[in-house]
């Protein structure tokens, strides 16, 4: 699920070139505040994909919504069994 969740995101990824030492910028537009940086744009997708991945861990261990991104969703028990 966190996979095919990563995946959705990357291929909805906006990328461009910045005036930077990381001249590569990435971004996933439906997830606010997600973006990397890299020398390379291969860099660049390997760092956002690691960004989409700490900042949907961040997500669940604060009880933050996580949005679906087409047919994919990531979806929380209500409680985690002790």
């Amino acid at each position: 699920m966190l996979l095919q969740y990563i995946q959705t995101a990357l291929e909805s990824a906006h990328y461009e070139m910045i005036d930077d030492e990381e001249p590569f910028y990435g971004e996933v537009p439906a997830l606010a505040g997600v973006w990397a940086t890299g020398k390379t744009l291969e860099e660049c997708h390997r760092n956002l994909a690691e960004a989409i991945e700490d900042w949907v861990l961040f997500s669940v261990a604060k009880g933050l919504p996580i949005p679906p991104l087409g047919q994919v969703t990531i979806r929380l028990p209500e409680k985690a069994p002790v």
